[in-house]
């Protein structure tokens, strides 16, 4: 039979395995087109300036302005 023989049984594997690598490709360039814009979602600033004391509040509740 030769070459064309598992072409039929291995068609649904070999599709899945495309669709994957194409969902992956499109979500690595949405990720990088959101990375380069500059997401405000994706970056935020969560640090406590120099000038204020630390205390138990910020280490319990940071979420708290």
């Amino acid at each position: 039979m030769g070459i064309h023989y598992d072409y039929k049984s291995t068609r649904g594997a070999k599709a899945m395995e495309k669709q994957a690598k194409r969902e992956k490709k499109l979500a690595d360039k949405k990720a990088k087109k959101l990375a380069k814009q500059g997401d405000p979602k994706i970056i935020e600033d969560k640090t406590i300036p120099i000038d204020q004391v630390i205390t138990l509040d910020h280490l319990t509740n940071p979420d708290k302005k």
